[in-house]
């Protein structure tokens, strides 16, 4: 195996062959040895490349890539802090893109939607996420806020700050929004007492808790859905 991109024909560096058939063209492990660009002594960009595709042992290819920490990331010759940094970025860039239409834009008011939204941002996530949506009178997104992440515990999710930050963006309604990175969408007795708890501050303070949505592997389930909110 050369050492060295120089070393091979045009026709098979990554950079040229970009060029010639465009991103589309190219397989995963070539596009990420554009960006990667330099190896190390022994390893070219494509063969490192393919070290990152295949550094998480759960999932490997693009899936694995966006659950690597940084130490993780660095653990391999070739990848620096520089790079590790650069990798992560092109990761949250993807999400980002993956989610970008204009949040004015974006309707909130059926739980498909909602879930819908949140899959993609969450469906990598190997923690617990938990989110406050703030919707206006028209189930439009105002604002998405990260509560807490780890695990989803009752005592950890502030009815007062949620409710404060909710009274700041002169919300009407609220949506919890969390993650089971199980894939079981079965909500948890915290879960529910968490939901109970911000039904209630919902109700003193008449901004409504509209649902409690957990997100699961391709699935959800909805308290709203299930007839657990009785507004």
């Amino acid at each position: 195996m050369k050492e060295n991109m120089k070393e091979f024909p045009l026709s098979e560096r990554p950079y040229e062959r970009f060029e010639q058939l465009g991103p589309e063209g190219l397989s995963d492990a070539e596009l990420l040895a554009v960006i990667i660009r330099n190896g190390c002594v022994g390893v070219n960009s494509l063969q490192l490349a393919r070290q990152v595709l295949n550094r998480n042992e759960n999932k490997k290819g693009l899936r694995g890539l966006c659950n690597l920490s940084r130490e993780q990331l660095m653990e391999l010759p070739g990848i620096g802090r520089v790079k590790a940094i650069q990798l992560q970025a092109i990761v949250e860039l993807a999400k980002r893109i993956a989610r970008s239409v204009p949040e004015e834009q974006i309707r909130l008011g059926k739980p498909v939607y909602i879930a819908q939204y949140f899959m993609e941002e969450l469906r990598f996530e190997t923690q617990e996420c938990v989110y406050a949506v703030y919707l206006d009178q028209k189930c439009r997104l105002i604002k998405k806020r990260l509560i807490t992440k780890g695990t989803v515990n009752a005592s950890l999710i502030s009815p007062r700050e949620i409710f404060l930050e909710a009274l700041k963006c002169n919300s009407v309604f609220l949506v919890l929004i969390h993650n089971h990175p199980s894939g079981n969408v079965t909500p948890s007795q915290e879960d529910q007492k968490a939901t109970r708890q911000l039904q209630e501050a919902g109700r003193l303070l008449q901004i409504p808790l509209l649902d409690h949505i957990v997100i699961g592997a391709g699935a959800y389930y909805s308290f709203a859905e299930q007839g657990q909110l009785i507004q």
